[in-house]
């Protein structure tokens, strides 16, 4: 139930062909930022979880050139120190009443700032996620623990961390945080119909790109500074 709002524009992952796997491109060196302390999922997903929903190999797009910002709906009064158990409810409610083969989300935070690797494949490469009907493909999701409707605080600990994660991952293939993008729609039940090349930001919260109201008014309204703080991050002016 708490996955209603944000998770309603997650693609099923099988309904794509699979890609064979494809090696990142190096970091270019001009705008390059450090790579954030992630939290692996071992530290969420035991081996009993994992027996339980068996998953195929991961998929690989060349590059990532987008960052979608999600919320996941749930609620925010928690205990950092809990956010891996949210996580893997998170995970257990995607991979089982929804039947998808993995959590979508690339990458998770929780309101202390600490991010987790989500979706498997290796967080330095260029995964393809199960988070954006429509634009799973050379981007990258990452979810806010939490609910960030109108008038909700936003921790600063969780903004700094996911402009540090976006400097980073987008860095990989030299991509300014505060530039559009062109990517093409692979759904209709996005915001474009299928085929439609649509200029996005590169940090986009997920109503950009479907009809949703996550990642929430709050979130939303904080992505210019995320953007700024991420481009300064690369060593942009």
């Amino acid at each position: 139930m708490a996955l209603v709002m944000c998770a309603a524009g997650v693609d099923r992952t099988g309904a794509h062909p699979a890609r064979p796997p494809v090696a990142a491109r190096p970091a270019v060196a001009a705008h390059a930022a450090a790579r954030p302390v992630i939290v692996p999922r071992s530290r969420w997903l035991d081996a009993a979880t994992v027996r339980a929903h068996p998953q195929p190999a991961p998929r690989y797009d060349d590059r990532v050139v987008a960052i979608f910002v999600h919320h996941t709906d749930s609620p925010n009064g928690y205990d950092c120190a809990d956010a891996p158990r949210i996580i893997r409810y998170l995970y257990a409610g995607q991979t089982g009443a929804r039947n998808w083969d993995d959590i979508g989300y690339n990458f998770l935070v929780d309101r202390c700032g600490t991010i987790y690797e989500g979706r498997a494949g290796g967080v330095d490469r260029p995964v393809t996620g199960a988070h954006a009907q429509g634009f799973n493909h050379r981007t990258a999701g990452v979810a806010a623990i939490g609910t960030f409707t109108a008038g909700t605080e936003v921790p600063r600990a969780m903004t700094e961390a996911i402009a540090a994660l976006a400097a980073w991952k987008l860095g990989l293939a030299g991509v300014d945080p505060r530039a559009a993008v062109q990517l093409v729609s692979s759904n209709s039940l996005s915001r474009f119909h299928e085929g439609t090349a649509a200029v996005l930001p590169t940090v986009a919260g997920h109503n950009d790109g479907f009809m949703t109201s996550c990642p929430g008014a709050a979130l939303t309204a904080r992505l210019p500074e995320i953007r700024e703080l991420a481009a300064r991050l690369q060593g942009r002016r």
